[in-house]
């Protein structure tokens, strides 16, 4: 610029700023400092903020193409480490920073990214225990949402397949990394929930670097897992490595294979389960039985006694008969025989009508020791008093609050006599004691 030339504001700012474009050591620097006076809530997408040391201030700004790309969010006070060029808004007339990278100092941006998520939804209630959902101890639907060709896929289908046979696999075939993984995965949850056939979903993939699972750390993910109606189960990477999902998820297995075993029972442990089941009720059947034939062998057991009598009888006729038949002479015997059998047709007609007389009195007498069974009039709604290891018999032996036993046909009760009533002289006279 010539000297003692007159020149606008607008000519000088210009002026600057090609200076400060032809500067190559400008154009590409890594600056350190400190955030402060961040500007990041624009609809523009853009970042305004201030970097700054103990020293010195150098305002920066991140258009919307580049502040895309950074996965944490800025915030004040926090360290950075920016990559761009100094040059001049002549506008203003001041210069500054045009930023094209930004990582946090001493952090990965990722694992930043990461703990500001976590707990961001945590605050927001998307990890609370109570809001998750039970996983079905017998699902007859499974949905899989997982890379088609993973080795992660085939691990579950054979540990399903193996464990609990019944179970119907729909396998939703998705991106599990990549910048169009997250939608897709959002997407396909939205769309088996909606399907409304799985009772049980499983979201995963197998192992990889935190840049690999880094889809299952997306915020629309969270909340669409959250949302769902399904229970899902997260099986993402190995036994060491935690997602978004994990924590949002209904239930987080270790690895996808666990996630299989998780979902559904053993079918051999369920084969083991009934067989228990069977022996139980063959054994509970088994003790019945034998009650029910105890019971049938009292019922008998007059029947029995009576059997016994005319054997016995009948062997004494037989006794009798030998006795005559050694005593008598041959030919007594001849003369005698008409008799005899005479007098052993009325001897046997004797006894049946004495035997029909013993039945009828027998089974009188068992309907009368049924009538006075104290099992019978504790049938018909009576009970027995005991006080004092004694049965009471009237009211006199009762004392006002005095506990006393009630036994009835299944079982004992007890009781406290707070008041009782008595007959004397044909007079009832009524006692009340304090209520306890």
């Amino acid at each position: 610029m010539p000297q003692n030339t007159v020149v606008s504001v607008s000519q000088l700012n210009r002026y600057i700023k090609s200076l400060f474009e032809q500067n190559i050591q400008l154009k590409d620097l890594f600056i350190k400092g400190e955030i402060s006076n961040f500007k990041g809530q624009y609809a523009s997408g853009h970042f305004y903020f201030t970097l700054k040391d103990k020293d010195s201030v150098i305002k920066a700004v991140m258009f919307r193409n580049y502040a895309s790309k950074v996965h944490f969010v800025p915030e004040n006070g926090m360290t950075v480490l920016v990559r761009g060029e100094v040059g001049v808004y002549d506008r203003d007339g001041v210069y500054q920073i045009y930023c094209r990278e930004m990582q946090p100092d001493g952090v990965g941006d990722l694992s930043l990214a990461f703990e500001q998520l976590k707990r961001k939804l945590s605050e927001e209630g998307l990890f609370d225990l109570k809001k998750k959902k039970s996983i079905p101890r017998f699902p007859q639907v499974i949905g899989v949402i997982t890379a088609k060709t993973g080795a992660a896929l085939q691990d579950m289908l054979n540990i399903l397949e193996r464990r609990y046979p019944l179970a119907t696999v729909l396998v939703r075939s998705v991106l599990v990394q990549g910048e169009k993984s997250a939608a897709d995965l959002c997407a396909a949850v939205r769309q088996m929930d909606e399907l409304g056939q799985c009772d049980l979903l499983i979201i995963g993939r197998g192992g990889g670097s935190l840049e690999d699972l880094w889809s299952f750390n997306d915020e629309m993910l969270a909340r669409e897992i959250f949302r769902c109606r399904t229970p899902v189960i997260s099986a993402v990477g190995h036994e060491i490595d935690f997602t978004i999902c994990d924590f949002v998820a209904d239930l987080r297995a270790p690895t996808p294979s666990a996630a299989a075993e998780l979902a559904v029972p053993d079918q051999t442990d369920l084969q083991f389960q009934l067989l228990s089941y069977e022996q139980q009720l063959v054994q509970k059947l088994e003790k019945k039985i034998q009650r029910l034939e105890n019971d049938f062998g009292q019922q008998y057991r007059i029947t029995d006694r009576f059997s016994r009598c005319i054997a016995a009888l009948q062997a004494k006729i037989e006794a009798y008969q030998n006795h005559l038949s050694l005593r008598s002479p041959h030919l007594k015997v001849k003369r005698e025989q008409a008799l005899v059998q005479e007098q052993l047709d009325r001897l046997n007609a004797s006894v049946f009508r004495r035997l029909e007389r013993e039945e009828i009195r027998l089974k009188n007498a068992a309907s009368m020791l049924n009538t006075l069974s104290p099992l019978q009039v504790m049938a018909r709604g009576f009970s027995v008093i005991m006080a004092q290891g004694k049965v009471v018999c009237c009211t006199e032996q009762l004392s006002l609050g005095e506990q006393v036993f009630l036994h009835m046909l299944d079982g004992t009760a007890s009781a406290q006599i707070l008041s009782k009533e008595m007959q004397k002289d044909g007079k009832k006279h009524a006692e009340k004691g304090i209520d306890i």
